[in-house]
């Protein structure tokens, strides 16, 4: 992992975008970060101009050669200096004008872990099977653990050093989940809140596809199997 900055910033939030060919949708995703906000991208082995694009509008790249979502997130969370850092797909689906709402309640030390609960904006934003899945695994995650929540979502805030002492190990797509379940069996304050959630930018790695969706149950199952084995 190596780290291209720009001109270092004060940042309250430290927002750490995964990125994999996602030229096209950076623009619209960076032109929403709020102020005292910082970009952090993580390219994970785009053949296309992310790295540039993201460059020229002012985010920090970070450069993650394995690959898998859960090595992207890590490698942005290790190279993250704020306090607090927010975690936000790089697609432009999310909007990231959102963020302070999630970040107000662990900024003030009343929750340490906030979660966006993903409301669809328009038709065709959610894939159904990902949709359905989605719902299983949050089921799931409430029979593992005393927590209810309506989303393993890809929008988290909480602080970096508490994350980090959480010994996240998943490297693929079972690391938000991991997440969750970590944080629950610390006995952190979680909170869920509604973020609004619209059509991807360009093709879909992952949950935009069925075998995408199968890949990312797997990989939360195998979570979710170690949790309670662990339970």
């Amino acid at each position: 992992m190596h780290m291209d900055e720009t001109p270092d910033q004060q940042a309250i939030v430290d927002v750490i975008l995964p990125c994999l060919d996602e030229a096209g949708a950076l623009p619209t995703v960076l032109a929403r970060l709020p102020r005292g906000y910082r970009a952090i991208v993580v390219d994970n082995g785009s053949v296309d101009d992310s790295v540039a694009v993201a460059l020229a509008l002012g985010a920090v790249v970070v450069h993650e050669s394995r690959r898998g979502y859960g090595s992207a997130c890590h490698a942005g969370l290790e190279a993250a200096t704020a306090d607090v850092v927010a975690f936000c797909d790089a697609d432009a689906s999310l909007d990231l004008a959102e963020l302070p709402t999630l970040a107000a309640p662990v900024l003030a030390g009343q929750a340490d872990l906030s979660l966006g609960r993903r409301t669809t904006t328009e038709a065709g934003g959610w894939p159904w099977h990902a949709r359905v899945a989605n719902r299983f695994l949050a089921w799931r995650v409430g029979r593992t653990t005393d927590v209810q929540i309506r989303d393993i979502g890809p929008v988290r805030v909480a602080r970096r050093e508490s994350l980090l002492d959480l010994g996240l190990t998943d490297r693929r797509s079972g690391y938000p989940l991991e997440t969750v379940i970590r944080a629950a069996q610390a006995s952190w304050r979680i909170r869920e809140f509604p973020v609004s959630y619209s059509p991807r930018i360009g093709r879909s790695k992952v949950t935009g596809t069925v075998r995408g969706t199968a890949t990312a149950i797997k990989d939360m199952s195998a979570v979710l199997a170690q949790a309670g084995s662990r339970a």
